[in-house]
């Protein structure tokens, strides 16, 4: 049973996270002035934060299983440097097909500057929006991996999401490793939305 601190913490990301989608909607012109309250509002109460994605494949070994993994997913919006941290791991667009979604972690962000090991290669600092994602799996080469080595700099913009629990069996399942920042923010959706059993109905071995 979740404390009182936490359903207010919990409360508090839902309302960020309904104002967020909404204005989404409204800049992109899907929801007129009237409606943006009652969007809203709406997004408060119906819905959650979180939605499950099924993962496969060695690249984010051995955060995420090599075999098929259910993961939990918090959902973001808008992706911005106060919402997921460096050190994330994330859910993101495929910049080769925007139909699929890739699972890696955040190393860099706009401003850092990015040196290649490849002394032919120039140095280069990422721009305002972009960010640098690497596959946890250190014996796999950057086409094997297929992260920011192969398809370069991609858009914050293409991250849908934070993986917060991976689930690879009945008996092997946890919270995965983030941020500091991010798993702060994120122990409250744990709490309330986590349900293994679902979790389980909704694996695919």
């Amino acid at each position: 049973m979740a404390s009182l601190s936490t359903w207010c913490r919990y409360i508090r990301h839902k309302l960020e996270y309904s104002f967020s989608l909404s204005w989404k909607s409204y800049k992109r012109g899907l929801i007129s002035d009237r409606e943006l309250y009652d969007t809203v509002w709406k997004n408060v109460f119906q819905g959650k934060l979180t939605y499950l994605h099924w993962n496969k494949g060695e690249a984010m070994a051995p955060t995420i299983g090599e075999q098929a993994s259910t993961l939990l997913v918090r959902k973001i919006p808008i992706a911005d440097p106060t919402r997921v941290f460096l050190g994330d791991v994330i859910v993101l667009k495929d910049p080769d097909n925007s139909e699929n979604y890739l699972v890696r972690r955040l190393a860099a962000t706009e401003g850092y500057e990015m040196v290649s090991k490849d002394e032919k290669d120039e140095p280069f600092v990422l721009e305002k929006d972009q960010c640098w994602v690497l596959a946890d799996n250190d014996k796999l080469k950057p086409k094997e991996a297929k992260d920011s080595r192969l398809f370069g700099p991609v858009s914050m913009t293409d991250i849908v999401g934070r993986v917060i629990y991976s689930l690879r069996t009945a008996v092997d399942h946890g919270p995965v490793l983030n941020s500091h920042y991010g798993m702060r923010k994120d122990s409250s959706l744990l709490e309330i939305e986590l349900d293994v059993n679902d979790m389980m109905k909704n694996h695919k071995a």
